[in-house]
Order: structure tokens, then sequence, then C-alpha cells
């Protein structure tokens, strides 16, 4: 018993826990109110694998520890080029919440704010370009991360799909990259430009008013 105890405990400290957000919720019964606590946790193996979860309690370490036990049960596995950043560019959309996912080189870090920084930290990615755009809701970008990631494939995972060699593969995608890099360059720009105009067109219509 003691020693299956110090197993769990050793893979237990081999995750890499971050906790992104936790909200006061409430909940309205008979008596009134009944306030409680709703956390996101992002767990991951620093090795390829991550996962988030949700947990809700009266307490805020008992939400932590729910989110953490289930983010634990929705692990995925990422490829990763080099064991250091992403095989290749990807865009990921989750309702409101809409990201852009770049490869980056060696030494370039993690550019990236909020929860995606702490996806990225627990995956194990050293190098990597990261923007959201759209919804601010921690929910939503997380959710927007791992539909990018989920469709994650490596070059040879490519190659025995369309039964090519590997090599095959990676000069394709070197040849495509900067037309892929003009397209995700053009979507920030043009989502930058509509995040401007928002904040006009209310205080326009408010004036009008």
């Amino acid at each position: 018993m003691a020693r299956a105890g110090e197993q769990r405990g050793n893979e237990d400290s081999e995750f890499i826990e971050r906790l992104v957000s936790v909200n006061r919720v409430a909940k309205v019964v008979k008596g009134g109110r009944r306030f409680g606590f709703a956390a996101l946790m992002v767990v991951g193996d620093g090795r390829g694998r991550v996962g988030f979860g949700t947990g809700k309690a009266r307490e805020v370490p008992e939400a932590v520890q729910k989110a953490t036990q289930q983010a634990k049960r929705r692990m995925i596995r990422v490829p990763l080029r080099e064991a250091r950043t992403l095989h290749h560019d990807m865009r990921g959309c989750a309702g409101a919440g809409k990201v852009f996912l770049r490869s980056a080189p060696q030494g370039t870090g993690i550019i990236a704010g909020g929860p995606l920084r702490a996806i990225f930290e627990a995956l194990g990615v050293q190098d990597v370009v990261a923007k959201a755009i759209g919804s601010n809701n921690p929910h939503s970008m997380v959710n927007a991360t791992f539909e990018a990631l989920s469709s994650m494939q490596s070059p040879r995972q490519v190659a025995s799909r369309r039964n090519k060699k590997v090599s095959d593969i990676i000069v394709n995608r070197e040849a495509a990259r900067p037309h892929a890099e003009q397209q995700v360059e053009a979507a920030v720009e043009a989502a930058d430009a509509q995040a401007k105009e928002a904040p006009s067109k209310a205080v326009k219509g408010a004036k009008e008013e």
C-alpha cells in the first residue's frame, strides 16, 4: 500500500499544473443564495500531453482539486517538432474564441499571454507565437486552443495517410510556409482593425441617440 502511494505521488509530481481562472458563482435556492467558486485548470506533463478541466465547490482548494482531476482525465497528446515547437501553423475556433498558433524558430520563447501561455507551459512548448482574437473569456480561449491542438499532425502521420515519404511532406511544408504566413498576418490585421472599429461604432451610436 505504501509503495502504491509513493508511485501515485511521483506520478502527480510529474504533472505541470496551471491555474487559469477562479470565478465566484452563486446558486439560488429556497433559503437564498449559496456562493461557491469555479476553477479552470490546465495540466500537462511537459512532454506533449496536456488537458484542461473545470470544477465547482464551496471553497477554492476543492474547486481546484476537482478541476485538476478532470484535466488529468481529459489529457490529449500533441505531436511536437523537435520537442520544442509546433509542426505547423493553425487557427482554432470555439464559440466566440479564436486563436492563431504559429511555430517559431529556436530561441523565440513563448510569445503568448493569459490562458495560452499556461497551456504551452504545461504542454512543454518552448518556442511559439500565439494570438487570441475575439472573446477574452478564458474558457473560450482554452477551448479554441485545444480545438487547434487536437488537429495537429506530424509529417509522419501525414505521410502515412497519403502514402508518401516524410521528406516530401517536409519539402512541401517549407514551400507553402510563406503563403500560410501571409494568410495568418492578413487575418490578424483584419481582426485588429475590426476590434478597433467596434468602440468607435458604439460611441457614434451613442451620440446619435
